[in-house]
């Protein structure tokens, strides 16, 4: 059986952050494949074109052949869900066994999700650390515990482990900053990322 991992968000724009979670993640497991799902349409944000961000994942991610960029969402209708995403992808991917990537921020909030309680059985999930209002690693693991009691109560089963990355305190939201702020970004964003923005002429307006 195969193992794959789902890495899904806004990606609005990738990062060097972004891209270290996924690589620390493909030798940690091990992973055979990352694959990387854009959100068609975010629930809770509204985010640059689909077009546009597909297309800094692709150019970010082409170098390395364990990572693979996915059009599952491309007609979707309506909001994009978790869950959705992955029985489309375990149609497409048969024999495997699945990990989801995330941040600890969205993992704390898996119990809110659309059938957040069903998803949290099918796969496991590999935890990207983060200083969310400061938390060390001890205070990131006891937030971890608490989203699994939670899930308990209601008799539902959930793995997950931490993944051994540095702390990166590089977010989507301050590149969209600074690009607003006509700041530089290099260095934060694989070259070809920022010469994409630069071209599009992404994040000049105001954005959170």
């Amino acid at each position: 059986m195969q193992q794959l991992a789902i890495f899904g968000g806004t990606f609005d724009p990738i990062h060097w952050g972004h891209l270290l979670i996924a690589e620390t993640a493909l030798h940690q497991v091990p992973l055979k494949k990352v694959i990387w799902v854009p959100s068609l349409n975010p629930p809770h944000k509204e985010a640059a074109l689909f077009e546009h961000r597909v297309k800094m994942l692709q150019t970010a991610t082409k170098d390395n052949p364990a990572f693979t960029v996915s059009l599952v969402e491309v007609n979707r209708s309506g909001v994009s869900f978790g869950i959705n995403t992955l029985i489309d992808l375990s149609a497409f991917y048969q024999n495997t066994h699945w990990y989801w990537i995330l941040g600890l921020d969205a993992f704390q909030t898996l119990p809110r999700w659309y059938r957040g309680h069903e998803l949290a059985q099918m796969c496991d999930w590999l935890i990207a650390p983060r200083l969310v209002g400061g938390e060390t690693i001890a205070q990131s693991e006891l937030i971890c515990k608490q989203v699994e009691q939670q899930l308990m109560k209601q008799s539902i089963t959930i793995h997950w482990q931490f993944l051994n990355i540095p702390l990166v305190g590089v977010s989507s939201s301050l590149i969209r900053k600074l690009c607003y702020q006509r700041q530089s970004i290099r260095y934060l964003v694989p070259e070809s990322v920022r010469g994409y923005i630069a071209n599009n002429n992404l994040y000049s307006s105001k954005s959170e």
